[in-house]
């Protein structure tokens, strides 16, 4: 059976839709909670096939308030060095780019809430991953820290209007700064006031969300289980 390790960094950033993905497909997941339950030591992260790093209200560098981050860091480098399937959303996606060499930012350019049109890149109809949606697709955004340059190894293959690195890839890691985990119910659980002060409406998000999310939930399972299909090879 394919084993995943599946990281969670806020709990309120849980792994959504890719839970029943993850029992339709017959992968085991070792779910592990930043800052409750350990994260696995140097010679354990031989014993998953992949590894699964979600979101969460951090800077991959805030090891102060977030001090698993490190340990998580460490696993993207073994990860690497091992060829081990990876996919990161969100801070899962900027803690592999700050790994690599890249530069994250908090608070810069223009926040994204909601459903989000993204593009993909020429270099995606050949990644084994991303040649699985189509070219301009919409996923769940929620951030207003973003990745902001990637070392010349890493392949960009997504973007949207505001932010340039939406999805890339280095090896087999897979970043994404959108959330393909994430459905209308989370944006039900988002406050109405704190999208106001970035420029949001709720109303309209939901709006969006009944008219854009069956298609997007097809690309979110499609990206999900291209994924899966690396990790078993």
């Amino acid at each position: 059976m394919t084993r995943l390790l599946v990281i969670v960094n806020d709990i309120e950033s849980q792994p959504g839709q890719l839970t029943r993905w993850m029992i339709s497909e017959n992968v085991e997941f070792d779910l592990r909670i930043g800052g409750i339950s350990p994260l696995p030591g140097p010679d354990a992260l031989s014993a998953y096939d992949g590894l699964v790093m979600l979101g969460g209200g951090y800077m991959p560098d805030e090891t102060d308030r977030a001090p698993w981050l490190a340990d998580e860091a460490a696993l993207v480098r073994r990860g690497l060095e091992a060829d081990l399937p990876q996919f990161g959303i969100c801070l899962g996606g900027q803690l592999i780019a700050h790994v690599i060499g890249g530069d994250v930012r908090a608070q810069t350019g223009a926040p994204e809430k909601g459903y989000t049109r993204i593009d993909t890149t020429a270099e995606a109809v050949d990644d084994p991953v991303f040649s699985a949606i189509r070219s301009q697709t919409s996923f769940v955004e929620s951030h207003v820290d973003r990745i902001v340059s990637l070392p010349g190894e890493a392949t960009l293959l997504a973007r949207s209007e505001v932010c340039e690195f939406q999805a890339f890839r280095v090896g087999r890691a897979w970043g994404t700064q959108f959330h393909p985990e994430s459905t209308r119910e989370n944006i039900l659980r988002w406050d109405s006031e704190k999208l106001r002060t970035l420029g949001f409406d709720k109303a309209t998000l939901l709006d969006e969300a009944k008219e854009l999310g069956p298609e997007s939930e097809r690309d979110a399972k499609a990206l999900f289980t291209a994924f899966l299909d690396v990790v078993r090879s």
